[in-house]
């Protein structure tokens, strides 16, 4: 049953609204005075689609924080708690911060559960959109060896490094996408709307028309006469890509050709092996499981290539061999990586080991994010400048063949 209220925080003074969900009146008038608020109106409301919350609905579009003010919101916690700030105390000022509706009520939900006796991480684990299983296991960790303030540090130096990698690799690939889609759009008006009007004006003064601008004039009759067959190769191509994507062969193989497209399949293998190695260091140095670790470090991946092998050094641990001979025997990563994760194991200090990976493939990243940017802009200027001008010369090579008719 829905209830809305209007009540004071004894804690604040100040007036809060809100939502409750609970059985009986009398059970919601227990649940608010035992969060310390003095009921000033309480109503109930017959629940429907329209004031449902988005998160119980299931209709979130994407993530339901941005990594941004979840950096943020790791960051404050961890703060909080270094200060001395009990967790439920610090949980409730956290809640009335962010900016997200859907991150508010899930916070509050976990303070109410908190307060009713369940764990940090037991709360969060009801949110995995929010809450990763990094995230969850982590705060488990710190809660079993009572060190969650170093933990929570430990984690939003995770997000934070994660989130700026995240962006550099996107501002690489927003360029070329960009200009990408500005020249699919100038190319079909030049063809659709600019080249007939001015192409039938030309022809019908006489003269032979060029090869280049008979090939121009197809294109352009194709895309004004025949463009649901556009439509269609898309629609179709759309359908054949999401049949490969959910056949657990063909994801196998669209994650392998990812990773061998020229120049940015070796970008992509570096951010997932900073990511990796990152979230394998933040896990073991919070004591989490090394089979455990292994098996999020492989659903992190998000690239079944690279899981397959995280899960082949999970195997190899089981059987009682090194976790660093299954990554040796992988193109996947490279030598030093096995190299260090060795060394690693050798000398009791895995955690470091794979700190020192990440932290020189996250560099190694960001620079090949910003030379990538740097020599791309130019090419792809080039490349839009060599199809309009052809299309341009197309037009204008029927000219030149009437100039030469009349002189």
């Amino acid at each position: 049953m829905l209830f809305l209220y209007k009540a004071i925080d004894s804690k604040t003074g100040k007036e809060v609204k809100g939502k409750l969900y609970a059985p009986t009146q009398e059970v919601a008038v227990k649940e608010l005075k035992g969060q310390g608020l003095y009921i000033a109106e309480l109503s109930k409301r017959k629940e429907t689609v329209w004031n449902k919350d988005l998160d119980e609905l299931n209709i979130v579009i994407g993530k339901p924080v941005k990594n941004r003010d979840f950096v943020v919101f790791c960051r404050q916690l961890a703060t909080l708690l270094k200060a001395g700030t009990p967790i439920t105390d610090s949980i409730r000022i956290l809640s009335e911060q962010v900016s997200s509706k859907i991150f508010q009520k899930a916070l509050e939900d976990v303070y109410n559960d908190i307060r009713s006796g369940t764990s940090f991480s037991e709360a969060c684990s009801d949110f995995p959109k929010i809450f990763d299983k990094v995230f969850v296991n982590m705060v488990r960790a710190g809660e079993t060896s009572g060190d969650l303030e170093n933990v929570m540090d430990r984690l939003a130096t995770f997000y934070e490094k994660e989130h700026r990698v995240k962006e550099k690799v996107k501002s690489a690939m927003m360029y070329p996408i960009a200009v990408s889609i500005i020249a699919v759009v100038v190319v079909i008006i030049l063809l659709t709307n600019v080249l007939p009007s001015l192409l039938n004006n030309l022809t019908s003064m006489g003269g032979e028309i060029p090869v280049p601008t008979q090939i121009v004039m197809s294109i352009s009759d194709f895309l004004i006469y025949r463009w649901y067959l556009v439509l269609l190769f898309v629609a179709l191509f759309v359908l054949i890509f999401i049949a490969i994507y959910r056949n657990p062969k063909g994801h196998f193989m669209l994650d392998y050709l990812k990773l061998k497209i020229p120049v940015f399949g070796l970008l992509f293998q570096k951010t997932i092996i900073a990511r990796v190695t990152r979230t394998m260091a933040s896990l073991f140095s919070s004591s989490v499981p090394v089979l455990q670790t292994l098996t999020m470090s492989a659903e992190i991946a998000n690239n079944d290539v690279v899981a397959k092998v995280l899960n082949e050094s999970k195997e190899s641990l089981r059987a009682g061999e090194s976790l660093s001979e299954p990554l040796d025997k992988s193109w996947v990563f490279p030598k030093i990586v096995s190299h260090m994760i060795k060394v690693g194991e050798e000398t009791g200090q895995l955690d470091t080991m794979l700190e020192k990976v990440a932290d020189f493939y996250e560099e190694d990243v960001e620079q090949m994010a910003s030379r990538m940017s740097a020599i791309i802009e130019p090419l792809m200027i080039v490349i839009l400048g060599v199809i309009v001008g052809t299309i341009v010369l197309a037009a204008m090579l029927p000219m030149f063949s009437i100039y030469n008719n009349f002189g």
